[in-house]
């Protein structure tokens, strides 16, 4: 739904203009909940053991042995991560018609949004870890482009800047682990990765682990890739609420949680090091919360403090 909502606009957002484009923005990711609560009672009515479907759409990549599929995992995990991106997404879009009220870019902003929400449904619903790194570098494409949405605002196009470069810098890291995966098992799909996890040396698992936490800790704003996050805040406030306290900082922390067969695999000072990043970020990034005077800095560290914890979790 947030796709097509994505596709319409940018074919005839601008046509439509205040406050209609907000209201059709807001449609696509309502109609989304809904369809996500679907889902979501027909997998409790399931068995425990049963709850994990996948539904392939397409074959994406096939390249000899490299076969990658459009797919989607639906598994309480995930479920539970779309209910919150669309649930709180849809209260989000609709705080927006009345915000962004008399900006001469108001179709652009929700298109912006659009796109954000379905590529945050693509990094969580993808069935494998080139499906998922494509959610993954599309919520840091449309950070960029929300953060700095005001860009004539030179604060605002640097911090957009700041937040691509950072992210950039963990995607390095996704990508490197991708790769040790695919060597280790001849798969990247989720579903082998769970159930043959196994098979990975003790030292492939143990780098992998490294890497993914430095792709998460992009994302999550963990030491020391938490620096783009306090700046975001230049953003408009709607963008502050989606992306950095909602659902794009979570991601890392979902990567995490979704590759737990490979940490168990992995040497265990690597969960101590998942811990103390946590531990040092929740206590370091409070202490910055002390001492700041603008409101949204106190959010915004305030955050970053939050996902320490969810790491140390």
């Amino acid at each position: 739904f947030p796709l097509a909502g994505f596709l319409f606009l940018m074919a005839f957002g601008r046509r439509l203009g205040e406050p209609i484009a907000g209201w059709v923005a807001t449609s696509a990711i309502g109609g989304s909940f809904l369809s996500t609560v679907v889902v979501f009672l027909g997998l409790v009515s399931e068995d425990p053991d049963d709850r994990f479907f996948i539904q392939k759409i397409f074959t994406w990549v096939p390249a000899g042995s490299f076969s990658v599929d459009v797919g989607f995992l639906v598994d309480p995990l995930s479920i539970a991560m779309c209910l919150f991106i669309t649930g709180v997404g849809t209260m989000i879009h609709l705080y927006s018609i009345g915000y962004m009220h008399g900006d001469p870019n108001f179709s652009k902003f929700f298109l912006y949004l659009n796109l954000f929400a379905a590529s945050m449904l693509i990094l969580v619903l993808g069935d494998n870890l080139l499906l998922t790194f494509l959610g993954w570098e599309g919520v840091g494409a449309c950070s960029y482009l929300l953060i700095s949405f005001w860009f004539t605002d030179e604060s605002n196009a640097s911090a957009g800047k700041k937040a691509f470069v950072t992210n950039r810098v963990g995607d390095f890291g996704f990508m490197l682990a991708t790769f040790l995966i695919f060597v280790g098992l001849g798969s990247i799909n989720y579903d082998d990765i769970l159930s043959r996890a196994n098979e990975l040396s003790t030292t492939t698992a143990t780098l992998a682990v490294v890497l993914f936490l430095l792709a998460a800790a992009g994302k999550s704003a963990q030491l020391p890739l938490y620096v783009w996050l306090p700046d975001a805040m230049a953003g408009p406030t709607p963008v502050s609420a989606l992306i950095h306290a909602a659902t794009m900082v979570t991601s890392g922390v979902f990567l995490l949680t979704r590759l737990n067969p490979v940490l168990a695999e992995a040497e265990t000072w690597t969960l101590g090091l998942i811990a103390w990043v946590g531990a040092l970020t929740a206590l370091f990034a409070a202490t910055i919360a002390v001492a700041q005077t603008d409101i949204k800095k106190v959010l915004a560290y305030s955050t970053v403090s939050q996902l320490g914890y969810l790491f140390l979790a």
